[in-house]
Order: C-alpha cells, then sequence, then structure tokens
C-alpha cells in the first residue's frame, strides 16, 4: 500500500507515530502539506498538483486537518474521493465535524444520547432558551473552539446572559448546553478505527478547572468501556462519517452523552495513557480498506433521469405492518430497499423476508414517482409546491404576483 498522510506538521507525535507504523507494516508513506496542493477540474478528469507537480498515484490517504485550514483541507480530500482514492475519513464527515452546531444536528436525529443544547442569536430568546434546557448552571461553547478554548461554565442566568451577549456582539456563534452535573470534570475520551474502540481513556480535570482537556491539564487514566459506551462512540463516529475518530463523552446518570466527534484526533495523550500501539491499528484498517474508496451514493444514484433515493417511514397503522418486504410490493413497483433502521439498529440489505413493523424507516433507491405515492397525502401537500402562472397586467403600476401555492389550499 502506498499511502499519503496530509498533514501540516511532520514533525508533530501522530504524523511521526502513524508514518513510523506504516513503515513498520511494509507499506510506503509519504507526508504531504495539505497547503501544497492544487485543485485542477476539467471536464471527466478530476486531478491533483502537489508542489506544481502532477500527485503521484496513492492507494489511500490518511487526512489530518488542522480546524485553522478545514475548507481548504476538505476541498483537497473531497478531490481525492473524486479520484477514487480511498480516504480514512470523507470530506463530508470532516466538516460535519467541525461544526459543533451541525454535528449536533446531525446526531439529534438519532437514537444516541447527546447533552441538551441550544442555538439562538436573537437576545430576546436567550433567557426561554436557557430554561428550556433545564436553566444555570449552563455550558456556553463558541461553534468552532478546540481543545477547551471557548468553553465556558456560567453558574447564573444573568451571567449566562451577558457571557452570550458579549461573544455575539463579536460575531461569534455560541451553543448553550446543559451542565451534566455528575460529570463535573471529567470525559471520556474513546479512540474508534473502524467498527470498534481500539482505546479509551478517562480526562479528569485538575483543582478547579472545569474542563478535562489534556491540554488544560487535564489527567487521563485508561478505562474499559462498557457496551453502551462503545456502541454509543461507533455510532456517533460512523453516523458522522468517520472512520478514525475521538469521541468524547459524558459519563450522565442515564448513559453516554456525546460532547464531540474529533476527526484528526491527536494519538500521543491516548497512546501515552493506555500504552497501545493505536496508530498500527489505523494503519492496518485502512489496509484492509484500501480497495473501498468513498462513494457519494446520492451523487451516482441520483444521475439516471427520475431515480433517486428517499427514506420511506412505516408508521403505525400502516397496510405494511406485518407484511414481509417482499409482500410489500416494492420491487414491483421499481423499489429497492438498501437499508432498514428499526430504532438503535441498522439493518443493511434487509432480506426479503423481513417483517416490517411500526417505526421502521427504509432507505431506498427506485423511481421517484412511486416513492412519492408512498409519502402521507399531507406530508406530500407540504413537499409538493405547484408554481403558479405569472399573470401580468397592462397597468403600468401593478406589480407580479409571484406567490406559490399548495395544492389543495386557496390562493
Amino acid at each position: 500500500m502506498k499511502l499519503a498522510i496530509l498533514s501540516c506538521s511532520p514533525k508533530c507525535y501522530s504524523t511521526r507515530r502513524l508514518v513510523e507504523a506504516t513503515r513498520q507494516r511494509g507499506h510506503t508513506v509519504r507526508v504531504l502539506n495539505t497547503l501544497k496542493f492544487a485543485i485542477d477540474l476539467e471536464e471527466g478528469e478530476p486531478e491533483l498538483y502537489y508542489r506544481s507537480q502532477q500527485l503521484e498515484h496513492y492507494d489511500a490517504v490518511l487526512p489530518r486537518i488542522g480546524a485553522s485550514i478545514t475548507y481548504f483541507g476538505t476541498a483537497v480530500v473531497r478531490q481525492f474521493e473524486q479520484m477514487d482514492i480511498y480516504s480514512a475519513n470523507s470530506s463530508n464527515g470532516i466538516a460535519n465535524s467541525r461544526d459543533k452546531l451541525r454535528s449536533l444536528q446531525i446526531l439529534s436525529r438519532h437514537q444516541i444520547g447527546i447533552p441538551q443544547t441550544t442555538f439562538v442569536r436573537d437576545r430576546a430568546d436567550v433567557l426561554p432558551a436557557i430554561k428550556r434546557i433545564g436553566g444555570a448552571p449552563v455550558i456556553i461553547k463558541l461553534l468552532e473552539g478546540t481543545q477547551g478554548v471557548g468553553v465556558i461554565l456560567a453558574d447564573t442566568v444573568k451571567v449566562a446572559e451577558a457571557i452570550i451577549e458579549t461573544l455575539q456582539s463579536t460575531k461569534q456563534n455560541v451553543l448553550v448546553q446543559k451542565f451534566v452535573s455528575e460529570s463535573k470534570g471529567r470525559d471520556v475520551r474513546a479512540f474508534v478505527v473502524g467498527d470498534q474502540v481500539v482505546a479509551a481513556m478517562r480526562r479528569v480535570a485538575q483543582g478547579q478547572e472545569f474542563r478535562s482537556n489534556v491540554h488544560r491539564g487535564g489527567k487521563t487514566e485508561p478505562v474499559e468501556l462498557d457496551e453502551r459506551y462503545r456502541d454509543a462512540a461507533v455510532r456517533a463516529a460512523q453516523i458522522m462519517g468517520l472512520r478514525v475518530a475521538g469521541v468524547d463523552m459524558l459519563e450522565a446518570k442515564d448513559g453516554p452523552q456525546i460532547m464531540e466527534v474529533n476527526s484528526s484526533p491527536g494519538l500521543e495523550g491516548i497512546e501515552t495513557c493506555t500504552q497501545l500501539d493505536i496508530a498500527g491499528s489505523i494503519i492496518d484498517y485502512i489496509a484492509a480498506q484500501v480497495d473501498f474508496p468513498e462513494i457519494d451514493i446520492r451523487q451516482r444514484l441520483t444521475v439516471s433521469r427520475g431515480y433517486g433515493v428517499s427514506e420511506i417511514h412505516i408508521p403505525e397503522g400502516s397496510e405494511y405492518i406485518g407484511r414481509t418486504v417482499a409482500e410489500s410490493g416494492l420491487r414491483e413497483k421499481d423499489i429497492n430497499a438498501l437499508t432498514l433502521y428499526r430504532g438503535t439498529t441498522v439493518i443493511p440489505n434487509p432480506r426479503s423476508d423481513r417483517i416490517l413493523e411500526p417505526g421502521d424507516r427504509l432507505l431506498c433507491f427506485g423511481k421517484l414517482e412511486s416513492m412519492r405515492q408512498l409519502i402521507p397525502k399531507k406530508a406530500l401537500r407540504r413537499r409538493r409546491p405547484t408554481v403558479q402562472e405569472l399573470h401580468t397586467n397592462e397597468g403600468a403600476d401593478q406589480k407580479p404576483d409571484f406567490s406559490v401555492a399548495h395544492p389543495d389550499e386557496p390562493m
């Protein structure tokens, strides 16, 4: 395997360990400065240049994209993907994980624990929002802060309001989160590679500091996670589109609460703490997966006219409940069920004899018109606006009506 590691810091611990682990396994590796790429685009020929020379062939790429260069870095990773080169983390996954609001929005759709969070811009909405998440104390976070920077504990509503107003006055976007008191000063970092947690450590803040980050002086200790925490960490990474990730969790009384999913987790702290060869596990995983580059499934499947990807929900009372996938008649309607979601369980390529249950969600590919017929009428009206013809009057002062009406709604 010929591996490219994207990094602006070739001498840092994580990069050096990854290079060492790659060479120990007999693979070829080169560290490429992310900022030295040029992205060339032309019809049918996505191409990359490195230091003004056409990039040689690589089997895989391992992105180590710093937060300060997220936009350009993800563009480079996306170009590798368009060239069908395997990337350990997808460009979408990296971009999603860098935005705390976006990552929590994505996770919130799934049955996975996250701290109660609110995001507001209008000053009048601040107090009602804090009340909705249980009142003070609250945690205030900058959307793009890292290593504990931009994380503030506000003990009272008045203090929280003043901090938020100050940060917003400087054009900063902030999240407000419920303070999980039982986990004060400590959290868990689970290191996910593929579909397993390869190492985990607990980080404990020192003194009066409530932030447990190692960069803030937090102490670490190895920890053996139970199945709930391992499952939450792996699912969070997979939902975000990351195969190599550091998942930070709070140990709440009702189970794991995902705080953050890091797409470029550092190796020094967790390898030192656990004495495990995590760099080696990353390289072994990439070598095993190198033949399966990232594919934008929606991009590839929706190029056929009239076909697309959609999710079909099986609500209570549906005529499909109790039927098998085969008996549902989806195949006869030119619809293929790709994945079945049942609670927290994901069932890829559901068998034809799989019986459908209330609450099931089917990710399907097929004829859009056929799938549209399976959407409840109420939802269908919301999703299918009808654009009315433009009627103009001869009067010079008359303005055309650009309103958009929905079926069954009066004009």
